[in-house]
């Protein structure tokens, strides 16, 4: 049956999305529900109607899920912050363990019995855990100040100066602010007009530090009773640096180029393990310091250092990765293609004493090849944590080319991830583990970090073999997991079947390394 705008439907979720949406089915029509969690019988109203499937908006919960919880804040259905809070902490996890996997098998090509998952890392306390927090302030209708958060793919602000992921002394914070924006007479920014002075306040707090770092992002050089404001969140224990970043762009940058310390350091310290860091407003970050302890002691346990290594760090930041591997490497290679998160590593790496560790300005696809062509630097173990759109093509190619024993690939993405593994694993790199851990509670994103290593039966034999030829021949002597009961009749006709000459190789390397 097709259905057409503005019907209302009622529907049973069954699945839950990428972006936390709700899947369900009416009549063999899907239907995607914002706002509703798997279980949910809701009715729902169609806003876009396609020939098969159709996007409707949530109406009202009929009989709500039991994952299904209230969220602690009233604001979580229109803010575009947290998309699964009205999911049980217990089931987001199992969501985000299920879109990695999903992403694996659909674009990575992977069997669902030869993905090495290991259990997604959670939280203890899946609140309060954000160290940054960017408040754009604005007007209401009736002109009254406001700051908050924007709405859902939007830029109008929903009022709310209390957000549960963020630490609790941003509130106090942004009340000092407003009050004294009021008290100075001191205008908001207005995107439409370009008019207007303060535009967002920025808010970075030290979870082990407890140093607490204010920027006030304006439209302008100065801000009207600079000395009264600075009295009164100096009062706030912590308080280590207020400056003004000056953005008159008109643009939806939050940051400008310049800034200007009014009071204290321009920048915080905080520590993550036994490594310090020094952070300033245009720093990049971990947001959650306590699960990105979990994260890169996850990624130093799979690079399996034992003191004689050198170790690429790709895309390295602050060097936050490169600075934890120094600890145990002979010598880490940080690449990063922005030059004052390079001159921020170089810093903290004098600051932790750390003397191993040398950085690199430059795009990963041009340094890596230079230094490994012209200078001979090779690598034992590479370790990537790029942006969300994943590596480069070129990128992988030259790491496949310094063959290195074991790459750490480090995901904010496990599409973009998926897709990468699926190159490496065509050159003969293995994958060992899959880690999910959750940094970003009450959103549908999600961290991963993978394991691979060389493929023994490419290194002794000379040929590429994939992971699905591995496989074939595991189930033909019997190792590890049989046949996959679960395909349908046709799928081994369907499947590429190993050739003999591989097959011999796989079948020595098995005996040769004892697992046969």
């Amino acid at each position: 049956m097709e259905y057409k705008k503005n019907d209302l439907l009622t529907v049973t979720i069954e699945d839950m999305g990428h972006d936390g949406e709700g899947i369900g089915k009416v009549d063999g029509y899907t239907v995607f529900v914002k706002d509703t969690v798997i279980g949910d019988k809701v009715q729902a109203k169609i806003m876009k109607a396609k020939k098969n499937y159709g996007y409707a908006r949530l109406v009202e919960i009929m009989e709500p899920s039991k994952d299904r919880v209230e969220p602690r804040c009233a604001y979580a259905r229109q803010c575009g912050g947290c998309q699964i809070q009205a999911l049980s902490y217990e089931k987001q996890l199992a969501y985000k363990q299920q879109k990695i996997e999903n992403n694996l098998i659909r674009i990575g090509g992977f069997q669902k019995e030869e993905i090495p998952m290991q259990p997604i890392i959670g939280m203890e306390d899946p609140y309060h855990y954000r160290n940054k927090a960017q408040f754009p302030v604005g007007c209401d209708k009736e002109g009254h100040l406001i700051a908050g958060f924007y709405a859902g793919r939007t830029h109008s602000i929903i009022s709310n100066r209390k957000c549960y992921l963020g630490v609790e002394v941003n509130e106090q914070i942004l009340n000092l602010v407003l009050a004294h924006m009021e008290a100075y007479d001191i205008p908001a920014y207005d995107e439409t007009t370009g008019k207007g002075l303060v535009r967002h306040v920025l808010i970075r707090y030290g979870f082990q530090s407890k140093e607490i770092m204010v920027c006030l992002v304006v439209n302008g050089s100065r801000i009207p009773g600079a000395e009264d404001l600075i009295a009164k969140l100096r009062e706030i224990p912590g308080m280590t640096s207020i400056s003004l970043n000056i953005n008159r762009e008109k643009t939806n940058v939050i940051l400008g180029r310049k800034g200007k310390v009014l009071w204290g350091q321009e920048y915080i310290t905080d520590t993550i393990g036994p490594i310090a860091y020094q952070i300033s407003p245009q720093s990049f970050y971990q947001v959650n310091p306590v699960q990105t302890q979990k994260l890169y002691e996850k990624a130093l346990e799979y690079a399996g250092l034992e003191g004689n290594e050198t170790v690429w760090d790709l895309y390295c930041g602050i060097g936050t990765i490169s600075l934890f591997l120094a600890q145990k490497a002979k010598q880490v290679y940080g690449v990063e293609i922005v030059p004052a998160a390079i001159e921020d590593a170089k810093r903290n790496a004098t600051l932790n004493h750390i003397t191993n560790a040398e950085f690199f300005v430059g795009k990963a696809e041009e340094v890596l090849p230079e230094k490994y062509e012209k200078e001979g630097i090779y690598a034992d173990v590479i370790v990537v944590d790029p942006p969300r759109k994943g590596c480069e093509e070129s990128v992988l190619a030259t790491m496949v080319k310094m063959q290195p024993k074991r790459i750490v690939y480090v995901s904010c993405d496990s599409a973009t991830l998926a897709r990468d593994l699926k190159y490496l694993r065509g050159e003969g790199y293995e994958v060992k583990k899959v880690q999910g851990v959750d940094q970003f509670p009450h959103t549908v994103h999600v961290e991963t970090v993978v394991l691979l290593s060389k493929d023994y039966a490419l290194e002794h034999s000379g040929l590429k073999v994939s992971n699905l030829y591995i496989s074939q021949i595991k189930r033909k002597c019997g190792i590890g997991g049989g046949k996959n009961y679960n395909l349908p009749k046709s799928e081994d006709s369907r499947q590429p079947q190993c050739p003999l000459e591989k097959e011999k190789a796989i079948r020595e390397a098995f005996k040769y390394f004892g697992i046969s």
